[in-house]
């Protein structure tokens, strides 16, 4: 059996916005292959990877990547060509070199990305295990509690609602498939309450509804509804978790929510917020409640509500382990968000989790709003005994290609894993 690297080919393919993006694949001396499709975001941290796109005008809005695909074809395939794709960390370590920037700026956190992922693929091929089984980190894998975005603001709808994403979290589940049953049948009962109170159920772009609100409080009251029509006990079986993406209405030190009463906020006044929420709904996780740079914002919220909920980095940290560790030493958080894409290797992606592990800190693996049918990150999370997993709605199916994968037979036998990682949630 040959392991060595023959071909790196990629090619443009569209996401769930309509968008171009890369499909990579690596072909082995054996005939064995690795394909990987690369996701795209649109609420972005200013720190994360940098994607390559062609700029011209005349072809996808300038959003075109024939310059990836060249990159790729010439220059990364003659540097990784007869290399051997179980050596995952040296090829990625290669991959980091070629760029020689600090965001992947020169080669591309697309390129990489998806390089990186295809790499890890066609590794699982040769050596005939699913991909989870080669990647494997934790000592036992285990399926992650799922994190369902049920209604859609910010930057994924175009609706009155400045808080991007409202999530359920079947935390008490037995297994994931009692979770994600739990969570498609609070689903289901949130569409009939939201046309009990003739609100749209049209959907945004992770596949949560996207209806035009008073405010988040009656986003909040809706779920808990949905909750209680679904014959679930909210807080017991089903909690919250919220996801305001701050960074998309911060302006010059202050939190402008334009969308729903125009109120502008500091800190402060958006932490009291936070805590009126917490106090009257049972949420048990907000992530990015603040900027990326407001870090006294996410240190005072962790103070304040730190032993009570998950407070999660995403654009804070951007999955970069040296803003993990000053999240760390700083106690700004007590979770992080993990994208490979925001970082742009396996390896380094890697390298952010057992920071998070080494500190006892829940890790919560992630898709992006842009996305395909690839469930890469479903065997990731598994593979790196995540507490918890983030892949949007029960709508659009690429979505649900990653809960899907999570419920397949390869993976049946590997228990839910939230209770271990993180007591919040236990």
């Amino acid at each position: 059996m040959s392991y060595i690297i023959k071909t790196i080919d990629a090619f443009e393919i569209l996401d769930s916005r309509g968008d171009p993006t890369l499909q990579v694949r690596v072909e082995l001396d054996s005939g064995d292959t690795g394909t990987a499709s690369v996701p795209s975001g649109a609420s972005t941290g200013r720190r994360e990877a940098v994607e390559i796109r062609d700029k011209d005008p005349a072809r996808y809005d300038g959003k075109g990547l024939l310059k990836a695909i060249s990159i790729i074809r010439t220059f990364v395939q003659n540097r990784l060509k007869g290399m051997d794709v179980r050596e995952q960390r040296v090829i990625d370590q290669h991959l980091i070199n070629l760029d020689r920037t600090d965001n992947k700026s020169w080669l591309g956190g697309n390129v990489s990305v998806g390089v990186s992922m295809a790499v890890a693929r066609a590794a699982a091929a040769a050596l005939d295990c699913p991909l989870y089984a080669h990647l494997k980190q934790a000592s036992t894998p285990r399926l992650p509690v799922p994190l369902i975005n049920v209604i859609n603001g910010g930057r994924h709808a175009e609706n009155s609602l400045d808080f991007q994403e409202f999530m359920i979290v079947p935390h008490r589940a037995a297994s994931f498939a009692d979770a994600l049953r739990f969570a498609a049948e609070t689903f289901h009962a949130l569409k009939a309450t939201l046309r009990k109170y003739d609100h749209s159920t049209a959907v945004g772009d992770e596949g949560g509804f996207a209806p035009n609100l008073k405010s988040n409080e009656e986003a909040c009251d809706l779920i808990v509804e949905a909750i209680c029509l679904a014959g679930l006990r909210p807080g017991v079986d089903v909690a919250l978790a919220l996801d305001p993406a701050a960074t998309s209405f911060w302006n010059e030190d202050r939190y402008v929510l334009e969308r729903s009463d125009a109120s502008i906020l500091s800190s402060a006044e958006l932490l009291e917020d936070y805590t009126n929420l917490v106090n009257a709904y049972p949420i048990v996780s907000i992530e990015d409640g603040f900027a990326e740079d407001d870090w006294d914002g996410f240190r005072a919220q962790t103070a304040a509500l730190g032993d009570r909920i998950q407070v999660v980095g995403d654009d804070l940290y951007v999955t970069n382990p040296a803003l993990i560790r000053r999240g760390l030493d700083e106690r700004a958080t007590n979770a992080a968000l993990i994208k490979l894409n925001q970082i742009g290797t396996v390896s380094e992606t890697i390298d952010a989790i057992e920071l998070c592990r080494g500190a006892g800190w829940p890790y919560i693996i992630s898709h992006r709003s842009g996305e395909t049918e690839d469930s890469f990150i479903s065997d990731f999370a598994v593979a790196m005994g995540a507490s918890q997993i983030k892949a949007g709605s029960l709508s659009r199916s690429e979505r649900l290609a990653k809960y899907n994968r999570l419920l397949s037979r390869a993976m049946e036998n590997c228990p839910l894993g939230a209770t271990r990682n993180c007591p919040l949630l236990g």
